[in-house]
């Protein structure tokens, strides 16, 4: 059955939640649950499958986390929950969130899994004790094939963003991982889309499931313009110091994850000489109420937030708000910047993404059917530009001091008897005054003063790595569909001797370099290495973390190829003694092969 359900009506309390997670749920913030909690929580508690198909951001994590923990037994070492995710930062993500709502649950652990981490950390993980597995499919077939997860206590499956699973290839490894599994436990299921391979687990796998659907309505403020920051080069800390120097803003909220950063962050912009105070869960509300007040009045320009201290914040002077952290959920990222552009004002928010966090980007974009900007940091020249008119209309306003005559007889003093001029004497002065700030900043290594490197890092995206115009290409069609995409080809120091296959391959380009796996080209397998096609222009900062890639346990140690060195490459190969197999090949968006067994493998 279908639900469109509304949580306007319920509470958490209204989901048969046990005390200790209400009073952790309160403590975080949360009011109400959004609707694809109202929805999944209680068929979850009653131990039914669910099917959710929902958006990215509207509460997924703890549609199904809260559910497991009313579960948990602390005693039992065995995992009784295991979460399958596309890649590992959503694998750390969920791990985070089920350590945040297990703030009450004493010895619980929750361990996260996935390729490219060293296998010995997870095994010494695993013989502590664990309750809850979060992990990528390639890593947690690797221990269930090494015989190192114990799931005899398994009690919940649960499949976060399946349709991105299958899309990642991930298919045949899913569904391997629950066969693999106990036949009386419960399986959730949430994807934004239910394509006909994604029906096809569910209908295999899951029993009589409860199918919830929500269509997301969350919309950002028409009145604030959003922008966007691609970190890179420059720390966030040097970043957000040129924006507040260059930005012309009356009051600010800076959005960070964690209470310790919003005293840390404060802390450094004191130091910097911006007016800042932290605005965290901890504070008791005199100090509370004590910091917003000096806000509004102007006796501070910014405060430093986790999203839950800053829930209910309307303060008319906040023009701007910065997410120097990107947040997890979509709609907190909604309910950030809604700080701002109250009223009928406008205002401005500003997002920092780091590479790794493009995918979240594209999520808020898609949950808010907005368009975030990307903006370049101010240059060298425009702090220049800026520290000096804020010197000359600082001078201008001393001019009609009281007094003025009495340092005019020093000034005149000093030039009569050291010989010098006027001009020299103010610029002495002006040197002594602006020292600490100077207003010739030192010249640094920063993104807008390296153009060639900036230049490659824009154009390495699939939109702009190409001879025309192209329509974004989703996840619908592959490269085979647009010629005009330039590409590369590289070359892998691994091969079949090593037992890889395009999947390991795929994924471990996609989880390391953020690189959707509809634009990754001809995979060719040999004996002792393999090539990839990706999209040109790779950045140097992206290639040297490739270089470092593992793949089987082994590094790939990525090489560029000329056209002459590919053919020469396979020329090399072919003159071995012909073997049984040929090499594989993988085009863009399909999955791997014939099944095989692939005990030991090292999956990203």
């Amino acid at each position: 059955m279908t639900q469109d359900t509304q949580a306007e009506s319920l509470g958490f309390a209204d989901l048969n939640l046990p005390s200790s997670l209400l009073d952790t749920v309160r403590k975080l913030g949360y009011e109400r649950p959004s609707p694809i909690q109202a929805a999944t929580i209680p068929a979850l508690i009653e131990g039914r499958d669910v099917i959710g198909m929902a958006q990215t951001g509207t509460g997924k994590t703890a549609a199904f986390a809260l559910p497991i923990l009313a579960k948990i037994k602390s005693g039992s070492k065995n995992p009784q929950a295991l979460v399958l995710c596309p890649t590992r930062e959503l694998a750390i993500q969920v791990s985070e969130a089920f350590q945040s709502y297990a703030a009450n649950i004493p010895n619980f652990h929750v361990l996260p899994i996935y390729g490219g981490q060293d296998m010995r950390t997870q095994l010494r993980g695993l013989q502590r004790g664990v309750q809850v597995i979060v992990g990528t499919p390639g890593r947690l077939l690797d221990h269930l094939d090494r015989r190192s997860l114990d799931l005899s206590e398994l009690h919940t499956v649960v499949l976060d963003e399946a349709d991105e699973m299958l899309r990642m290839g991930f298919n045949e490894d899913v569904e391997a991982i629950l066969k693999k599994t106990p036949g009386n436990h419960q399986i959730a299921l949430f994807s934004a889309t239910m394509p006909p391979p994604i029906r096809r687990v569910a209908d295999t796998y899951l029993k009589n499931p409860v199918e919830v659907k929500i269509e997301t309505s969350v919309t950002t403020n028409e009145n604030i313009e959003q922008f966007y920051w691609l970190v890179s080069g420059t720390n966030k800390l040097e970043a957000l110091t040129r924006i507040l120097e260059v930005e012309d803003f009356e009051g600010m909220i800076i959005f960070v994850r964690t209470k310790n950063s919003t005293v840390d962050l404060a802390e450094r912009l004191n130091a910097r000489g911006f007016s800042a105070a932290p605005l965290n869960g901890d504070m008791n509300q005199a100090l509370r109420e004590r910091t917003i007040e000096q806000l509004k009045g102007g006796k501070l320009d910014m405060i430093i937030a986790t999203d839950v201290a800053a829930r209910g914040l309307d303060v008319e002077r906040i023009s701007h708000v910065l997410n120097f952290d990107i947040p997890y959920d979509d709609e907190a990222y909604v309910h950030r910047i809604g700080r701002t552009g109250r009223g009928g004002r406008t205002g401005k928010a500003i997002l920092f993404v780091a590479p790794r966090e493009r995918r979240m980007l594209r999520s808020i974009e898609k949950t808010t059917r907005q368009k975030i900007t990307e903006m370049q940091l101010p240059s060298r020249q425009d702090l220049i530009h800026r520290r000096t008119q804020e010197f000359k209309a600082a001078v201008t306003d001393s001019i009609n001091m009281e007094n003025k005559s009495f340092f005019q007889r020093i000034i005149a003093e000093m030039c009569h008897e050291q010989e010098i001029s006027p001009e020299d004497v103010a610029a002495a002065l002006a040197y002594l005054l602006q020292k600490d700030r100077p207003l010739l900043p030192p010249k640094g290594k920063e993104p807008s003063e390296r153009p060639e490197r900036e230049k490659r890092e824009r154009e390495f995206t699939p939109e702009r790595s190409k001879k025309g115009e192209l329509p974004n290409l989703g996840n619908a069609q592959s490269l085979r569909d647009y010629p005009e995409i330039v590409m590369e080809r590289f070359r892998l120091d691994v091969g079949r001797n090593h037992n890889v296959s395009p999947r390991e391959i795929v994924g471990a380009i996609a989880n390391e370099a953020d690189i959707d796996s509809c634009y990754i080209g001809q995979i060719k397998i040999f004996d002792d290495f393999s090539t990839v096609d990706l999209p040109a222009g790779m950045p140097d900062e992206l290639f040297q973390m490739l270089k470092k890639t593992r793949v089987m346990q082994r590094p790939i140690n990525l090489k560029r190829l000329d056209e002459n060195g590919a053919k020469l490459a396979e020329a090399n190969q072919q003159k071995q003694p012909p073997r049984n197999n040929k090499p594989r090949t993988n085009k863009p968006r399909k999955p791997a092969g014939k099944k095989r067994d692939f005990k030991g493998k090292d999956r990203s």
